[in-house]
């Protein structure tokens, strides 16, 4: 098993680069090719795993890419090949949204993904049974590997749950957009208004889409010609590891192209951070945030359940913090990559730190950082969250360190140029 042996941070001033934003990727990719014509996508470098899983289902379809440096070229196409096995390896877009767009189309698929990938819930093939797609389980139902056939979804109104999820809504919304017939869609559940609903709908409107909503429903009309060119935004989700340091370490911290008008849910984040005293500001290269006047910060008291991908990142913080942190609504991450909850709590306690779940929340008292083993359970977001303990105390291996490919493939190698003099 490889690992990772996190050292001190040395930088106070950091410059980054990061991947290209999976989840406005994601949309953008497919809407590109389940659409006629060309559609070139800057702004791609770096594409982690999940990308290139998704862009090889595509390939399998029939629709034709080109990758070089940091543009895509997407050759779309309505009429893609109707029966195709494909494999999503561990990517919930590219699992959720493939699925939804490939029943509205119709045809036979037999989908397979990752161990990982299968252990996650596939709520929205109840809804798309509703609608009158045959799924055949081959293990747990409502789960990966499955074959599924459909004469193409024909319902103009359908409800899907946004608790477990945001992501089955999402790929609805993508299917309507690129399918023949408007789809009015209504949401249920606890994140009806959830920000990564928003980037779906904002990413359809880009590509020419008719979106009208109203009442609780959404209603997404199809799209009828792709797209010239559209810019992916950096990854704000990755860039929020480097922001971070910001507050943990003092550091002045640059990440290139990223920009507050991009949308993306975890520019909350950065909030967070003011709030503790950190000056952020936008310049041309991208938005700064600067910790050196900030020295001690009190503990968090923060409901998450709209950019939970940063319950890790601030569980990671926490123990640095003078005071105790509240971490809240976050019973939903049990059922992604890993069971974050568990993640957390294993992993703080491993490094000495008092923690436990109420609830849906996750409570974290200071205390020192004993050296630890990060358990990462597969999970990119595990190990790039608990690499900031160790460039703050040292001391902390990071198990399976390749997992972060997932995402952020260089991840650990832009930590080792910022730990050396």
């Amino acid at each position: 098993m490889k690992f990772y042996e996190t050292n001190p941070l040395l930088r106070r001033e950091i410059a980054v680069s990061v991947p290209a934003s999976k989840s406005v990727a994601a949309r953008a990719i497919l809407l590109a090719a389940f659409t006629e014509g060309e559609t070139l996508l800057t702004g791609c470098e770096n594409f982690g795993q999940d990308t290139l899983d998704l862009i090889g289902c595509l390939s399998a379809l029939g629709i034709g890419t080109e990758w070089d440096k940091d543009r895509l070229l997407v050759r779309g196409r309505k009429n893609c090949v109707r029966r195709a096995a494909l494999d999503v390896g561990s990517a919930g877009t590219a699992a959720r949204f493939l699925t939804a767009i490939l029943a509205f189309l119709g045809g036979e698929y037999e989908m397979t993904a990752s161990g990982q990938m299968s252990k996650r819930p596939m709520d929205l093939t109840r809804v798309l049974s509703e609608a009158g797609v045959r799924f055949h389980f081959h293990g747990q139902e409502g789960h990966f590997p499955f074959r599924m056939e459909s004469g193409g979804v024909v319902a103009e109104r359908l409800t899907v749950d946004t608790n477990v999820s945001t992501q089955f809504a999402s790929g609805l919304l993508l299917a309507a957009a690129v399918g023949e017939r408007p789809l009015t869609l209504s949401l249920t559940g606890s994140r009806t208004q959830g920000s990564y609903i928003a980037t779906t709908l904002r990413v359809i409107r880009a590509f020419g889409g008719d979106v009208v909503e109203a009442d609780g429903k959404i209603t997404v009309f199809p799209i009828h010609s792709a797209a010239k060119e559209y810019a992916v935004p950096p990854d704000f989700s990755a860039a929020c590891y480097f922001y971070a340091l910001s507050l943990l370490c003092g550091s002045k911290v640059l990440v290139r192209g990223a920009h507050a008008d991009c949308g993306q849910t975890d520019l909350k984040f950065l909030g967070i951070l003011r709030e503790k005293g950190v000056h952020i500001a936008e310049t041309p290269e991208g938005i700064v945030a600067d910790g050196a006047a900030v020295g001690k910060f009190t503990g968090f008291d923060v409901d998450m359940r709209d950019f939970s991908d940063q319950t890790l990142t601030l569980a990671a913080l926490a123990p640095f913090a003078s005071s105790p942190s509240a971490l809240k609504n976050i019973g939903h991450i049990r059922k992604q990559e890993c069971d974050r909850v568990e993640a957390i709590l294993h992993n703080l306690t491993a490094l000495g730190v008092p923690c436990e779940c109420r609830g849906d929340d996750i409570l974290i008292w200071p205390a020192p950082v004993q050296p630890a083993t990060i358990e990462t359970y597969g999970d990119h977001r595990v190990a790039m969250a608990f690499a900031l303990v160790g460039l703050k105390a040292g001391g902390v291996k990071i198990k399976d360190p390749d997992c972060c490919k997932k995402t952020f493939s260089n991840y650990f190698e832009i930590l080792e140029e910022l730990t050396k003099e």
